[in-house]
Parts: structure tokens; sequence; C-alpha cells
């Protein structure tokens, strides 16, 4: 086998963590090859699992207590390498924070990321990744900017209250306060969600219902961004309701770009930048990489897509392995998988795959091994 095993994979969604998935996969790769050289690099798309790829890399950990989306604490994790700081909203104000019974569509709020964003600035970086997705919220990244300094006022000149649903009464956003070190730092918004901030692909539409919105409050949500966008306008803040990214996270995409002066860059690309993917796959002989479910989604704009990409423009064969696999070989093909393995192909009882997943794998990829190696 010429040159090392770059294994590289996103998480097994409910189940591991991609550094789980990586250890897993080196562990059955080492049973049928110990002589094989491997490298893990274990990756995300933007989402969750963003903070654990960089710490994976060797940047350092911090964890910080902020709110999270209905204001009870929890902690975030944020890693840092002394240039640049990683934030992930999943962790402060994600929708895997709250039970299903406690999903609040109207008043979860965003004010956690910005606790998190305040403790990135603090760490001195030059540059800040927050990795947006998996948000409880639709407050349109009003929490955020709260915390960070400035002041939303509804009609009656009183600070509005957390959550989507009161930006329905906002008559005037103040950016003034904000903390002037976001000015000085370059932000980068790490998504790969394309929604605008309203309308029927926007963010209450398209992601309201999963945060517990029902048709009233989705409407509601839906008129209540609209009614910030513009004072946000009347404010000074950038045009940017209608752009793609806008509607990610319940709109924080559109206060990171509309206030914060932030850029938007594909998930996948921030991320494998961040890992130093380039250095990772110099030498290597084979890519494993892979994802909970290959399926459609995948081939647009997630973390297995991406690192195919990279290998393939590096003329390196990449193999997937995952939970499940829904794509042909043809599709596989086409986006620079030479070949796939599934959990389901070696274990049919879905349940025993997401129970305990790890010995499965590590047995599918012992066969990936003596298939390959």
């Amino acid at each position: 086998m010429p040159g090392p095993v770059l294994i590289a994979p996103d998480k097994f969604k409910g189940t591991l963590t991609a550094p789980e998935v990586a250890e897993a996969v080196a562990a059955g790769l080492r049973q049928a090859r110990p002589d094989v050289e491997l490298r893990l690099a274990p990756v995300a798309d933007g989402g969750d699992g963003t903070v654990d790829a960089a710490l994976a890399a060797g940047y350092a950990r911090m964890t910080v207590p902020v709110s999270g989306p209905t204001g009870y604490p929890v902690d975030t994790e944020i890693a840092y390498d002394g240039e640049t700081a990683v934030v992930e909203l999943a962790s402060a104000s994600g929708l895997a924070l709250l039970d299903p019974d406690d999903l609040d569509a109207l008043g979860a709020s965003s004010d956690g990321t910005g606790e998190a964003l305040l403790a990135a600035l603090s760490t001195g970086a030059q540059r800040i990744v927050l990795g947006v997705g998996g948000s409880a919220c639709t407050d349109g990244g009003a929490g955020l900017l709260t915390v960070l300094g400035a002041r939303i006022l509804d009609t009656s000149g009183n600070p509005v209250a957390p959550g989507g649903g009161p930006l329905a009464n906002v008559g005037e956003i103040d950016l003034s306060g904000l903390d002037p070190r976001i000015g000085e730092v370059e932000l980068v918004l790490a998504s790969d969600v394309n929604n605008p901030l309203t309308g029927p692909n926007g963010a209450a539409h398209v992601y309201g219902p999963q945060k517990g919105a029902n048709p009233e409050q989705v409407e509601l949500l839906d008129v209540a961004l609209a009614r910030y966008a513009r004072a946000m306008r009347a404010a000074g803040g950038r045009d940017v309701a209608e752009q793609p990214g806008a509607g990610a996270a319940g709109g924080v995409g559109f206060a990171a770009l509309a206030a914060l002066g932030a850029t938007m860059r594909p998930g996948v690309d921030v991320v494998l930048d961040l890992v130093d993917f380039h250095s990772q796959l110099d030498g290597a002989g084979l890519v494993i990489t892979g994802e909970g479910a290959l399926d459609e989604q995948t081939l647009h704009g997630k973390a297995p897509a991406g690192v195919a990409d990279r290998a393939i423009g590096a003329g390196i064969p990449v193999i997937a392995i995952a939970g499940r696999c829904d794509l042909t070989q043809e599709r596989l093909a086409a986006a620079g998988i030479d070949a796939a393995y599934a959990l389901l192909d070696v274990e049919p009882d879905p349940q025993r795959c997401m129970a305990d997943p790890a010995p499965i794998l590590t047995d599918l990829a012992a066969t990936l091994a003596e298939n390959h190696l």
C-alpha cells in the first residue's frame, strides 16, 4: 500500500462523534493491517462537530458557561490556537439542547452564541469561525447582537424580549454599542445553508416547524423577521435579507452578515482549512471518509463530498464508510468516491447499529482493509 491512510470522517449523528468514528475505523484497519501508517483527521461540515474537529487537530479547549436557547445555563466549548477561535452555535443555542417538550419557537434566542463570541474575542484571536446549524431559535440573531452590545428596541423604546416572536414589535435598532473588537477580527460564517431570511424559502417557513412552530407561529415569525430586517437597514446594517445564507440558524446568518461584517464560506471548506487538510493529504495513499447516512444531501455541501473533492484533486482514491448508504455506485463515483461500506450491510438491525455502532464499524473497517489495503 503506497502511503499512509488518511481517516477523515464526519460524525455519525446521534451515535458517534467524528473523532470516535475515526478511532473505530482506525482500530479495524490496525487489526487487518498493523503495518499501515494511519493519519486521523476527523472533520465536519460547519455545524455541530466543528469544534471537535478543531480540537482533534490540536487546538486548545476553552469551556464557557452560556445561556442556553431558553435561558437556562449550559456549557459550550471554544477551540482556539492563538490566531483562530472556533465557535459552534449548536452547542450554545442548539435544538439538541432542548427536550422535544421544551421547544420554544417564539422565545428561543441566540444569546448563548453571543456570549460564546465574546469569549472567543477574549482569546485575542485575529479570526473567529462561527459554525452555524442546528439552532433552536428563529430570532434573526437578535439575541447574539444584544449580547455584543447592540440595542434592539420595541415601538415604545423598551428592549425587545428574547426570541423571534417579539421582533414583530421592533421599532429601532442601534448598532453603535457593538463591541469594537468585532470590527478588528475576521469573522467567518461557516454554513452550507442557502436560504434567505424571509419568504417561503426563509428561516421561519423552512426551519420553524422543526423548532416547534405551528403554521400560525411560522407566519408570525416570518413577518417579525421582515420587520427586523427593515429596522436593520434603517440602522445602517447591510441589506442582505435576500442573500443566500441569511436564513442560516434561524437568521443568525443574517445578523452576522448584516451587522458584524462576516463573510460566508461553505462549512466543509472552512473545517478542512482549520484541520490543515492539505498537509494531511500530502503523501497519502488512500482517504477514508464518511458520515451516518450517505444520501443525496451528502453530495450538496456535506463533509464526505468536500473530503472527496480535495482528495480527487490530489489524485488520491477515496472510500466511504457510513451507517447506511442510499447512493448508487454511479452517484458515489460522480462524487469521487470509489466504494462505500455501510453498517446496515453487515448488521441489518438498525437499532443495534444505533445503540452500539463502534464495534460494528471496527469490523467493517477491517473488511475494508482486507479488500483495499
